[in-house]
């Protein structure tokens, strides 16, 4: 990745529980098709890679509670 392919990280407004959080940087979307899912708690580490569409149906299954609730 170049300079100006650097991940943008944010928090969801919904994190403060505790530190058990990611950040996703969704400003690569157009130039990679990727969505970078990092550990909130541990910056340098490892970060995955989610293709954006499957990113995408992850994120409207949460808000259509396909996954159950907390």
């Amino acid at each position: 990745m170049t300079t100006t392919d650097t991940p943008r990280w944010f928090t969801s407004s919904y994190s403060n529980n505790g530190g058990d959080c990611v950040e996703v940087a969704v400003n690569l979307i157009p130039s990679h098709g990727v969505v970078p899912v990092r550990d909130s708690k541990h910056t340098t580490g490892a970060v995955l890679n989610f293709p954006a569409d499957s990113f995408s149906s992850f994120v409207a299954g949460v808000k259509a509670g396909e996954y159950g609730s907390i």
